[in-house]
């Protein structure tokens, strides 16, 4: 590969991507190329690379087909194992003894193993039993996140991952099926699975997506350096953490959790898994029949059900988002009466052609509201999604997955924009009632008339009186010095959640004048952050410039990311997160809540599910805040503790 020059590679890259494009069009029925046409490329490939893979690519294929799908079993050179798992932090705890380990999501997929020589990939296969697995060669030569070749420095190498479908390709997939007459999916998860099974239909697997996450065969020292040199051949991989104390352990849980609950998530999560980090550690450790001893899952407590639904109701989110919830029939799950689901997106309600009736599985793992799984049976009757915004009756638009409101002025939008500033900006008792009301009152448009009430404003709310209208004033007041990363999450930029925008942050664009200069092409060079997303963030920020300008004129000042952390050993893993504080305390109250402030997080007066830390140092757990936290499976922590995270005394 080293002696094919660069525009010669390029042009090499775009005819496999016009052949494949092309030779999946014929295999449907649908050319848009002449058969003359569609020759010269393949000849014209064959002059610049005789053996590129897209030249050999099988698409429909029946059962009694003589090709090079073969479905075979093949043999491990080293064991696909299964992993161990734990659903208990001090288990885990127990598991790491103290050592650093790399954490990513656990994918919800398929493992694949894929064996390249001299180079060039020459056998993909499942893992089977752990010994064969079955070869799924012809299938993965669809999928275009697989790099066909990579410039190695020996003879052979393994890399290991994971197969998945996200939603996007999902809904694409299950619409195409549904046009070729086969059975629609039930689940991302299970898609997977049953594409690898198939015999037929192979260039279906152009839906799937692999990310990387091992390499058998080459000499390193760590976990850390095997995703470096993944991404160095030009793998997907997913983004890992380094963890040494259990507080970034903890951490690391919230995050995943969080991410499991968000309801725009483009792909599905079902724990972490985590790794020790240094290799000789795997090598003492060694294995089981069952699974390594050096690696582990950890998930999540979860019960399903199956349920009915009796309709779906659509809300527009802050960006537009029109998203679905399935109001059905009460069931017990997890020890409480659900009535509602969240049923992600529209991609996911338009995949599955969801409506009233139909019976779905849902599973609750400590989220508020459950989610949509699959679909177990479909009630008679038509499909149909909105036409117009729930809010507002203007035109919805579909974009990719998602439904999205055309009217910039959408007043469900513009409530949700200023609720999402209020939650996070850390304004205390500023409930999502009383913002309505203050928006029918019209005192309150867009989120700079926050900074422009009076206390005789909140005088004319229902049931508020001198006293909480001041208070209500003052929260409000506390708010107009804001840490960075905290006041970029506030503001709900598309793709803007606290993790992302802590990423940009930390990546050197540490001012707000930093932040509203950025351009895609800089957000593109940092991780997880693809040419997408970053056209996402960007769009989203430069659409509240209006926004960013009028509160600075009203007195916000946005501190830079390193100006209140210098001295705090550990205060970076608390911008943005909201501690609620409940008994008493060896301090007083009015100084812990400055140590949480001057780390970068927010204090609360009040539990809820945005909640991340609750503070006490009771132990009988008889408080309402102890027991809500409870409830919401909250991080219940002591003062003591509190210090620990935070790294002062």
């Amino acid at each position: 590969m080293n002696s094919i020059n660069t525009k010669k590679r390029e042009r090499i890259i775009a005819l496999e991507k016009l052949i494949i494009y092309h030779k999946d069009l014929y295999y449907k029925g649908i050319p848009e190329i002449s058969d003359i046409e569609y020759d010269s490329l393949e000849e014209e490939l064959r002059k610049l690379d005789s053996t590129n893979y897209a030249l050999s690519l099988i698409g429909f294929n029946s059962d009694n087909s003589d090709n090079d799908s073969k479905g075979g079993k093949v043999s491990h050179a080293k064991k696909m194992l299964s992993l161990n798992k734990t659903y208990d932090l001090e288990e885990l705890e127990e598991w790491r003894e103290g050592n650093e380990v790399v954490s990513t999501f656990k994918m919800d997929g398929v493992s694949c193993s894929l064996i390249y020589e001299n180079g060039k990939l020459i056998l993909a296969k499942t893992r089977g039993d752990g010994s064969y697995g079955e070869d799924i060669t012809a299938k993965v030569m669809w999928i275009q996140s697989i790099p066909k070749e990579i410039e190695i420095a020996f003879k052979s190498v393994e890399i290991r991952g994971e197969l998945f479908c996200d939603q996007k390709k999902f809904m694409e997939l299950s619409e195409e099926m549904e046009r070729n007459k086969l059975d629609r999916p039930s689940s991302a998860r299970n898609i997977v699975a049953g594409l690898m099974g198939r015999k037929d239909y192979l260039q279906l697997s152009r839906y799937l997506s692999f990310i990387a996450f091992d390499v058998i065969n080459v000499d390193l020292k760590n976990e850390v350096e095997k995703f470096l040199l993944l991404k160095e051949f030009g793998f997907n991989t997913p983004n890992f953490k380094l963890l040494k104390r259990r507080e970034e352990v903890e951490r690391a849980i919230l995050e995943a959790k969080k991410f499991m609950e968000e309801e725009e998530s483009e792909f599905q999560i079902d724990g972490l898994v985590l790794t020790f980090n240094d290799l000789n550690v795997h090598q003492e450790l060694g294995e089981t029949t069952h699974h390594p001893r050096y690696k582990i899952a950890f998930k999540f407590k979860g019960e399903t059900r199956v349920a009915t639904i009796r309709e779906i109701t659509w809300s527009v989110s802050r960006n537009g988002i029109l998203t679905p919830v399935a109001e059905i029939e009460p069931i017990e799950l997890s020890g409480a009466t659900i009535s509602r689901v969240t049923l992600h997106n529209y991609g996911v309600v338009s995949a599955h052609k969801l409506k009233s009736g139909d019976k779905i599985e849902i599973i609750r793992s400590g989220e508020v509201i459950p989610k949509f799984l699959a679909l177990v049976d479909s009630a008679a009757g038509d499909f149909s999604v909105p036409d117009v915004c729930s809010s507002c009756g203007s035109k919805v638009e579909v974009k990719e997955i998602r439904l999205l409101c055309s009217n910039a002025n959408c007043p469900g939008k513009k409530q949700d924009q200023i609720l999402n500033f209020i939650r996070n900006i850390g304004i205390e008792d500023l409930s999502e009632k009383r913002l309505q009301e203050l928006i029918r009152k019209g005192l309150v448009k867009d989120i700079p008339d926050l900074y422009d009430l009076k206390v005789e404003d909140f005088l004319i709310l229902d049931k508020v009186k001198d006293k909480l209208a001041n208070k209500l004033f003052i929260s409000i007041q506390k708010t107009t010095r804001v840490e960075l990363i905290t006041f970029l999450s506030a503001l709900g930029i598309a793709g803007g959640a606290i993790n992302k925008c802590e990423k940009v942050v930390k990546n050197g664009y540490n001012t707000l004048e930093k932040v509203m200069s950025l351009k895609v092409f800089d957000l593109e060079k940092l991780d997880s952050f693809a040419k997408k997303s970053a056209e996402d963030f960007v769009n989203s920020l430069m659409s509240k410039e209006k926004i960013v300008s009028e509160l600075l004129v009203r007195g916000m000042e946005v501190l830079p990311y390193k100006l209140l952390n210098n001295n705090l050993n550990n205060s970076n893993n608390f911008i943005g997160k909201k501690f609620c504080i409940t008994g008493a305390l060896s301090e007083k109250r009015s100084d812990v809540e400055s140590k949480i402030k001057d780390a970068g997080g927010i204090v609360q007066d009040s539990v809820s599910k945005n909640t991340d830390y609750l503070v006490t140092n009771e132990t009988d757990g008889k408080s309402s805040k102890f027991k809500k936290a409870k409830e919401l499976n909250r991080e219940i922590i002591n003062e003591n503790k509190l210090y620990q995270l935070l790294g002062v005394k």
